[in-house]
């Protein structure tokens, strides 16, 4: 295999390591080697594990002897500071005191355990998994931008190449908002598609568990390996697991591609806008059929997510308000979880009535198209500390802007994912998003598969 082992691919390294042509010692070593030299810059990682090397050297002996365990086998995976995992300290991205996570692997670590995968760290997680920014995460394209959030660390181990592949966690976005910032691929799977026992809650009705990686193929085979029905995780479904990575292959001629005007088309950057426009027109070239569409509710999705997100997050730290460790959160979280006190019960019933106003609506739009594509952001990554920015001629706080297109695919509970399409004139990444039925990962990946194949933005590395 000619290149660096950290600047390959899983679907490029999985048929090199069960032929024995790559060793996953070797593979670990270069990454490890990667994260000593460059995450300095990064502060991807908040803990390296001590036992990767060693894991390594099992995966090595298991597949020497014929016990070959799948693509992942030997293969290095991040995780998101709020995933538990067994060997590896677990803090959620908080240092407020009082505060301990069971040391037990997460159901998303112990499947890719089984799968022979190596844990080689826990990436850095925003505060609890709130906001957009995840501090003290540098992007690997400009260190002076965020990697956006909440699973920034994750989003910047594999654009920078310290991990093939990482797990992220999305309630509004925070799967797909680093993806896009970074330049990976980042799949917000069905809500239910994939356990979410042992990750530590944000919002229940919201939060889903996802791979971040380097291409559609990576994600395909991280998704055989995540989804599938887990009785701990009582909205996890006993759905059909089909075989992702069998459909990639498949061209867009015949399927029916969505295009949301109102909304998703809404204030955009320049260049996001001409590069998504750009990819719209590359896949109808390639045979797929694009009509245009409108959500009129799309309008009132932001006070619903508000509503259901700020309550559910102070039910979960309704003990931490009670022994006072709150007011040691981060500011930016310590107020949004103080203001969910100030949801009402009615106000609570009303976004729940919208979101199942806003699932019909999407039903019927899926009666008549396969998927809906659009930006993932209307932003590319923006400079860090930096809370307002310019979107369409007009100033826009990045809270509001960031997770503007990412949020009503929680609130529906539909797959998505996000794909690179282009950078924009400061070389930054931009974000092409696929969301589609529900349990139909598939025909998002088929998709989304079809577009990476015929471009090279996979391929551009930042220049650290």
């Amino acid at each position: 295999m000619s290149g660096e082992l950290w600047r390959q691919s899983l679907e490029k390294l999985a048929p090199a390591i069960r032929a024995g042509k790559v060793s996953p010692v070797a593979l670990i070593e270069a990454c490890l080697d990667r994260i000593e030299k460059v995450d300095g810059k990064l502060d991807s990682f908040i803990h390296v594990s001590k036992h990767a090397l060693d894991a390594a050297r099992v995966a090595e002996r298991e597949i020497k002897a014929g016990k070959y365990r799948g693509p992942l086998h030997g293969i290095p995976v991040g995780v998101k500071d709020n995933y538990l995992t067994s060997d590896m300290p677990t803090t959620a991205g908080s240092s407020a005191p009082g505060l301990s996570f069971p040391l037990r692997d997460s159901a998303a670590a112990s499947r890719l355990r089984a799968a022979g995968a190596v844990l080689i760290g826990k990436t850095r997680t925003h505060e609890f998994a709130w906001g957009n920014v995840t501090p003290p995460v540098c992007n690997p394209w400009d260190l002076t931008r965020v990697p956006s959030g909440s699973s920034g660390g994750s989003g910047a181990a594999v654009a920078a190449g310290l991990c093939v592949a990482a797990l992220g966690s999305d309630t509004g976005g925070s799967i797909r908002m680093p993806a896009a910032a970074c330049g990976t691929v980042g799949l917000k799977p069905t809500f239910g598609r994939v356990s979410r026992d042992g990750i530590v809650p944000h919002s229940w009705s919201l939060d889903h568990a996802g791979p971040l990686t380097r291409t559609v193929a990576d994600t395909a085979l991280m998704m055989q390996v995540l989804a599938g029905y887990d009785a701990a995780d009582p909205a996890c479904q006993a759905q059909p697991v089909p075989d992702y990575a069998k459909a990639l292959d498949k061209p867009v001629k015949g399927l029916t591609i969505g295009v949301c005007r109102n909304h998703f088309f809404e204030s955009l950057q320049e260049d996001v806008a001409s590069a998504v426009e750009k990819a719209i027109a590359d896949l109808s070239a390639a045979g797929a059929q694009v009509v245009e569409l409108h959500i009129p509710l799309l309008e009132y999705g932001l006070g619903a997510i508000f509503a259901i997100e700020l309550s559910s997050s102070t039910a979960y730290h309704d003990a931490s308000l009670l022994a006072g460790r709150v007011p040691h959160y981060q500011p930016d979280v310590r107020m949004l979880v103080e203001m969910g006190r100030l949801v009402t019960g009615p106000d609570y019933l009303k976004a729940e009535q919208y979101r199942s106003a806003l699932m019909e609506a999407f039903r019927k739009v899926f009666e008549s198209v396969d998927v809906v594509i659009g930006p993932t952001t209307p932003i590319t990554a923006w400079k860090r500390g930096e809370w307002t920015v310019q979107v369409a001629g007009k100033p826009e706080s990045v809270l509001a802007a960031s997770w503007r297109f990412t949020y009503p695919y929680n609130l529906t509970g539909l797959p998505a994912i996000s794909v690179p399409c282009g950078f924009d004139r400061d070389g930054l990444p931009v974000g092409l998003q696929i969301a589609g039925k529900p349990f139909d990962e598939t025909t998002v990946l088929r998709v989304a598969h079809a577009y990476e194949r015929d471009h090279d933005w996979k391929d551009r590395w930042p220049q650290l």
